[in-house]
Order: structure tokens, then sequence, then C-alpha cells
């Protein structure tokens, strides 16, 4: 069997050597050397003259605005089925001196993921996406390639009591989101996705796979929030399952400035973040109409774990202002939230959530940060102001409170826990093709961003790694530099980031796996080589 497996590889590489470059055939034969013993074939590798190649690089790609004549591409793309597969990539770009970029979901605000200024390949993890779920021992083993939709799926049709605590988007992939902490509708109740990763299967920069015990707790701390890009590349990951009750309520109220939208706004800032824990409330700000005729339109939109006639009652104690009606609210199961949350329309099946293409997806640039101190009513009005000069402008305001006030800063590299109200992702979308409009809509949001300087979080001023941001900085590929990188380390990370960057030295010294934005090592009075 191995001959005939050999035989298979050599005809595949001699068929293609006539039209591939010097790199990509050394690349090729290192490949086949390292797992011929594993694979049935090369169906795992497309190169650009491969007819699926390009669909390939594109079907993932959330933000479309990359995806241009400039855009470089990657040599090869790999879609691993084993993870023999992917300990022979990184043994093989290593020393083709290759770089990797690992793809989940393509969810990448900026397209690390996917995109590279030097010669690399990209690991596309869209095969490894077995989920097991243990409901007698409330755990589930999860690849990185499975998405938020397909493992709230898994979890549904396995148990109606039990939920997990990640984000909104079922097309995200789990490999960026549990690496980059985590947070959707239960984190009040439960914390980050990474407060709950008990285990996990990693590829570190010399090809060994390590569990939890054979990486350490320091490596296990730092891919639990820190990016797993910067340390390696993530196969699966074993999670605590949490209580959920059979029935939920979600609810969606939505105020224009007419009917009090700002001052419905001002107050939830003082309450949302000492809400009871089962309560969940977010904001979506955006504008209406055109025109003449633009309006500010907030929708607070809910999810709380228990039924309407508990959940009535709690409203009028707390945000009577609201005015929340029974008849604004729908009881479902929790599953059934996460579609409701997701955008579906109501009455859809299950399945939607196993569908990768998203519902909404155009060009988009954003930003986030983190509020301490409710912003003023004069401030609001200045955000309306500059929402309604963009056609498609949302702000999304996520409460804090609750359990991540219980949660240390440093239990996790995701540190902003305590003393955080709320969180704010700031989003411009366009769909003009084109440098000018893009260049337009950009400008846009980074005015927006400065002049929310004085009302948010500061020194530093925080921001999510996981709605990736390059304005806040950039490393450089080639000379890494520790201290340059703190100028966006701080802000993501806060006094964890250099616990990260001790981390890295230690198990990727060379710094193979790194980014625009990954963590380096803490400076060294030479210059070290990876082996």
């Amino acid at each position: 069997m191995k001959h005939i497996i050999l035989l298979s590889v050599f005809l595949h590489l001699v068929s293609w050597a006539a039209t591939s470059s010097p790199i990509q055939q050394d690349f090729m034969q290192c490949m086949s050397t390292q797992f011929s013993a594993y694979t049935k074939s090369f169906e795992i590798i497309f190169t650009p003259d491969s007819s699926l190649y390009t669909y390939i690089f594109q079907s993932t790609v959330q933000n479309p605005r990359y995806l241009n004549a400039t855009t470089s591409k990657p040599l090869l793309i790999i879609t691993p089925f084993h993870e023999s597969e992917i300990q022979a990539a990184v043994v093989c770009s290593k020393k083709h001196d290759l770089q990797i970029r690992v793809r989940s979901g393509g969810h990448d605000y900026e397209g690390l993921s996917y995109l590279c200024k030097t010669p690399f390949i990209i690991i596309d993890l869209i095969n490894m996406r077995s989920i097991e779920i243990n409901v007698e021992d409330e755990v589930a083993w999860a690849q990185s390639g499975a998405t938020l939709g397909e493992l709230y799926y898994a979890i549904a049709k396995k148990s109606s009591v039990h939920g997990f605590p990640a984000g909104l988007c079922p097309t995200v992939g789990i490999g960026g989101h549990f690496s980059g902490g985590g947070f959707g509708t239960l984190l009040r109740k439960y914390g980050l996705a990474a407060d709950q990763v008990v285990d996990a299967y990693l590829v570190d920069v010399n090809g060994r796979i390590l569990d939890r015990k054979a990486m350490g707790e320091d490596l296990f701390w730092a891919i639990r929030g820190g990016g797993g890009a910067s340390f390696g590349i993530i196969l699966s990951w074993k999670i605590k399952l949490v209580r959920v009750p059979e029935t939920v309520t979600g609810f969606t109220v939505s105020k224009t400035v007419e009917n009090g939208a700002t001052e419905l706004v001002h107050r939830w800032q003082y309450i949302a973040s000492k809400l009871h824990e089962d309560l969940f409330i977010r904001i979506l700000i955006l504008h209406v109409g055109t025109g003449d005729k633009k309006a500010i339109k907030a929708s607070f939109n809910s999810l709380f774990l228990g039924k309407i006639d508990r959940l009535i009652p709690l409203m009028n104690e707390i945000f009577p202002e609201l005015g929340l009606r029974a008849e604004d609210c729908s009881e479902m199961s929790w599953v059934e939230s996460t579609i409701y949350f997701a955008g579906f329309p109501k009455g859809s099946p299950l399945e939607v959530l196993l569908d990768k293409r998203q519902l909404y997806k155009s060009f988009f640039k954003a930003k986030s940060d983190f509020v301490a101190e409710p912003i003023p009513i004069y401030a609001l009005e200045g955000i309306w102001d500059r929402l309604v000069e963009e056609e498609i402008a949302i702000m999304m305001m996520d409460p804090f409170g609750g359990k991540m006030d219980e949660i240390s800063d440093s239990e996790v590299p995701f540190p902003h826990r305590n003393g955080v109200l709320y969180n704010i992702q700031y989003m411009v979308k366009w769909e003009v093709i084109g440098v000018k409009a893009t260049n337009r809509h950009v400008h846009w949001i980074r005015s927006l961003y400065k002049y929310m300087a004085p009302y948010v979080s500061r020194s530093p001023r925080g921001a999510y790694v996981n709605y990736r941001d390059l304005d806040l900085g950039t490393n450089n590929l080639e000379n890494t530099s520790y201290f340059e990188a703190a100028t966006w380390g701080l802000r993501y990370f806060k006094g964890n980031f250099k616990r990260l960057a001790e981390v890295k030295s230690r198990v990727d010294p060379g710094n193979f796996f790194r980014n625009e934005q990954s963590i380096p090592p803490v400076p060294t009075s030479g210059k070290r080589k990876y082996k």
C-alpha cells in the first residue's frame, strides 16, 4: 500500500513540476516524504493551477474588500483531513522558509488568516470539523474547523438543557473565536468561551502534537485568549458545557431618537452590567431611512434565561423606562435563541446553523472599545450626528458585569473584566468597489473612533483581539520588535501582554508563527533562529 501511495505522489509531482516554481516543488517533495504513510493522494493540496484553487481561497472570506488584483495569493492551499498532514505542513514550511496562515472560519476582520506579504501557504481547516458531545460528563471535543453554528447544533441534538457561552454569528470558526476569548449572550452568566476550555491539542513549531499536560500551563493559558496563531496550530478544544433552562426568552424593542432612544441608551449604561446575571440586554444602533429622512434607531436585543412571567416583573423593577410588554417577548429553547440572535427569520429550522454562507456579506471596516463610565447624553448625540453620515454604519454595545466581574483579569489573556460596563463594536459597510470608496469609509470610522477617545477606557485604550484592527499598529514581519508590538498588544491584553511574550519566547523563540499582529518573543541580546 505504501508503494502505491508513493507512486501516486511521484506521478502527481511529475505532472505538476512543469508549471510550478522551485519552492513549490521543494515543498511538495517535502510533504510527500513527511506524510506519505498517512495520505491516499495529494488531493488535499491545491496549487494555483487547480480548478478549485480560487474557489477554496475565496469560499470562507467574510470581508471581500481584500479580494482584489493586488491581494497576495498563497503558493498552496492545504485542506487537511488528518493531524499528521498539519504536522507535515509545519515541518516543511519551516524547512523552506514559508509562512503559514491558518483559517478556521475566515472571519478575521483584517484578513490575517489568509493574507501574507511574504511567500506563504494556507492551512484551511474546513475538513476538520468533528464534534463529540458527552452529556453525562458535560464536556465536548470540537475540532478547530467547526463553526459556532455546528457546535450549537451538535449540543442541541444531544441535550435541551446544555449550551455554550460563545458568539452570535454561526459561521465563525471556533479555532479563532476560542483563542481570542469569545463572548456572546451568555457572558454575564458564564463568562467567555475561553473560560470554559479545559484541554486542547496543538501542533507546535517542531511539528509535535501537545495536549494540556504536554504543553504546560503557561502555553495552555496563552492560547485561551492570546490568539492561537502566535503559538502553533490548535487542532481541537475540550470545553465544558453549561446549563441552560429548557425555556428562555428573547425580545427586541426598538426606539428612534424621537421616541426617546437617546435617554434609554443613556439609562441602559447605568444598569446593564448590574442586572441579574440571567439577563443580557445588548443594544444595536444604526440609522434608518435616506436623504432628509434619516433617523437613528436603537434596538434593545435581549436574552433572558427564564420565562416571560419572571422576566416582566424583573424589567418593570429595574428598567421600567423601556416599557417592555409580554407581547414583545418570545419564549424559545436556548438553541432557538442562537438562531434568533443570528438574524434568521422566525421559524427557521435548526439546520440553518449548519449553513456556512453568511447572511449579510459586504465590504467592511470595524473597530472596538471598552467603556468604564457612562457616556454623557451630549456625547451620544454627537455619535448619532456621525452615524447618519454613512449609509450602513452600526454600533453594537454588549453589557458585561455578572460573571465577568468575578473572574480575574489574568485568569486568561483576555483582561477586560471587572469595571468594564460594556464593549462597543463599530462597523461601517459599503457596496461600491474601489480604492476611493474604501478610503472614504475607512476615514469615516477612524474619525468616529477619534471622537470617542474621551469617553472610553484609557491607559491603555482597550480593544478586543477578535475584532482585529491593524490601525492600532503592526509588526515588522522580518524583525518583529516586542516594544513596537506593545503599541497594539497592550490594548488587546493590557498587563497580560508581557506574559504572552514570555510564553512565546519559550515555545517559539525564532518567531516562526507570526503575522502583522502576532505575539513577539521578548527581547534577547542575540538574534535567535528557529531550529
